[in-house]
Parts: C-alpha cells; sequence; structure tokens
C-alpha cells in the first residue's frame, strides 16, 4: 500500500473491510451497508470526491453496490462496495445528505429493487407508474412473462 491508502485506513478505521489500490490511481474498498453512508460522507465533505455514479449488480448473496468517486486533483477513481442480503436488500439513503445521489437511488430501487430508507422522494423515475409493483427488470429472477404489454403505457403514466 501506499500514504493514499495508509491515510485512508487511518480516516476510516474499522470501516473498511477490504481495500485493495491495483493502480496509483485507483482505490477499491469494501465496506458493510450500514457504513455506507459514513464513508461515502467522509468521501463527499472531507476528501473532496465527486459523485460519478452507482452501480447495482445482482449477485447469488445480494445486491452489490458500487459508487464510484473521482478525486480529480489527483486523478484518482475511488470505488466503495457493499452487499445488500436477500431476501430484502436495504441500506439508509445518502440522497437524503447528498442530493447528487438522489436519482441514482431511484434508479437502483425501480430496477433491482433496493430499499433507501429516508430517501426524500421515491417516485418512478424510468418505468412507467402502470409498471407491475414487485418487478424489477435487472434482477436476474425477473421474467418478462411477469409483465403484460400495458405495464409498459408510458401515455397512460403521464410520462
Amino acid at each position: 500500500m501506499n500514504k493514499v491508502t495508509d491515510d485512508l485506513k487511518t480516516a476510516l478505521g474499522n470501516k473498511v473491510i477490504d481495500m485493495i489500490q491495483p493502480r496509483d490511481n485507483r482505490i477499491y474498498m469494501r465496506v458493510e451497508p450500514e457504513d455506507v453512508l459514513e464513508v461515502i460522507e467522509y468521501f463527499f465533505f472531507d476528501y473532496k470526491c465527486k459523485f460519478s455514479t452507482a452501480t447495482g449488480i445482482d449477485t447469488r448473496e445480494g445486491i452489490e453496490i458500487i459508487y464510484h468517486l473521482a478525486r480529480e486533483d489527483k486523478n484518482m477513481v475511488i470505488n466503495v462496495k457493499t452487499l445488500l442480503p436477500y431476501p430484502n436488500p436495504w441500506m439508509e439513503s445518502i440522497g437524503k445528505k447528498i442530493p447528487a445521489l438522489n436519482w441514482i437511488e431511484r434508479e437502483l430501487h425501480e430496477m433491482l429493487g433496493i430499499e433507501f430508507k429516508g430517501h426524500p422522494d421515491m417516485r418512478r423515475l424510468l418505468l412507467a407508474d402502470s409498471f407491475p409493483p414487485g418487478k424489477y427488470p435487472l434482477r436476474k429472477d425477473f421474467k418478462h412473462s411477469d409483465v403484460q404489454d400495458g405495464d409498459y403505457d408510458y401515455k397512460r403514466s403521464g410520462i
């Protein structure tokens, strides 16, 4: 490791389960779901990272979220990973503290069924209002036969 990772380990302490730095400008770390809010707040407010996006992945164990953060003055990308176990993947909303994450949380909720506790506005973002509740198109168990053509009626939804 190097000074950057050593400093991050000192700042974040036992919140970091695992951290690797495969290249000078890339860091991957894993944290528990209950620590994500505090870790992302640290990177956003104290470490001066910018939020790029988040990725949701349906795995055998649950839904993995990867938060992609950029530290432009150091030409560095930091990825913070967490695993939300099945059957009810959930975590505290980061969007309630950092509004830049509101839309991506809405998208992750709609597409993968992640519940973000305390989110200020969980209205639909991508799917029609007529899309069946409890059906998540990016989950492995999603079957197109579970929805009908009318479930995609965007005109009826007012979109």
